[in-house]
C-alpha cells in the first residue's frame, strides 16, 4: 500500500538542520515511531508531498528549505507582554517566566501557541511566538515502517502520534506540523 490521503503511516526519522550533515535535532526509532493520518493538516505540506507514494520498507533522503518547512524569522512574532498577564490568584509564578522557557498561551481567539520567554523585566516579558526551527533549512531521513487504512476513530478524530525523542513540537502545535500535542 503506498502513502496517500487517510492513510495512517507509521515511519521512523533522523532530521537534521542545514543539511545531510548538519546537526541532528531529533530522532524517532522503530520503538517510538512517528505515526500520523496522511493528508490531515497535521504535518508540514512538503513534508507530506516528499512522502507520497513511499510504501512500507523504502528510505527516504529529502531536503526541506526554510520556507517549505517553518518559514523565516517573523520579528513581528517578537513581542512584549505585560507582567500581570500571568499572575494566577494574585501571584506570578517567576519560575515558569525564566529566560529560555517554553510557555503556553493561547490568543484572543483561543487559538493555542507557544512562546520562548526572551527577557524578564518587573514589568514586560519579551517573548518570541516563532516556531524555534524557524529559518532552518531541514533535512530528513528515514525509513516507511507501515502503512495502512485510517480507522473510522482516526479519520474523525484526525489522529496524530508522535515518537519524539527531545520533547519539543514542531510547530508549536504538532509533530511536523500544527495541530497534533506531541
Amino acid at each position: 500500500m503506498k502513502i496517500g490521503r487517510n492513510k495512517f503511516v507509521s515511519l521512523t526519522y533522523q532530521l537534521r538542520v542545514n543539511g545531510a550533515d548538519g546537526e541532528m535535532i531529533e530522532e524517532t526509532t522503530a520503538d517510538a515511531p512517528l505515526e500520523f493520518l496522511f493528508g490531515a493538516g497535521r504535518m508540514i505540506e512538503m513534508f507530506e508531498n516528499k512522502l507520497e507514494g513511499m510504501a512500507a520498507g523504502e528510505n527516504f533522503q529529502f531536503g526541506l528549505s526554510s520556507e517549505e518547512a517553518y518559514g523565516e524569522v517573523n520579528e513581528d512574532a517578537v513581542v512584549d507582554l505585560p507582567k500581570n498577564i500571568f499572575e494566577v490568584n494574585g501571584s506570578i509564578d517567576e519560575e515558569m517566566l525564566a529566560v529560555g522557557n517554553t510557555v503556553p498561551m493561547q490568543d484572543a481567539n483561543g487559538n493555542r501557541l507557544n512562546g520562548i520567554v526572551l527577557e524578564v523585566s518587573d514589568e514586560v516579558v519579551k517573548m518570541d511566538f516563532n516556531h524555534p526551527l524557524a529559518g532552518d533549512d531541514l533535512y530528513f531521513s528515514g525509513s516507511i515502517l507501515s502503512v495502512r487504512e485510517a480507522t473510522e476513530d482516526e479519520l474523525v478524530g484526525d489522529s496524530c502520534g508522535c515518537g519524539h525523542s527531545h520533547g519539543h513540537d514542531h510547530s508549536h502545535g504538532g509533530g511536523c506540523g500544527s495541530g497534533c500535542s506531541c
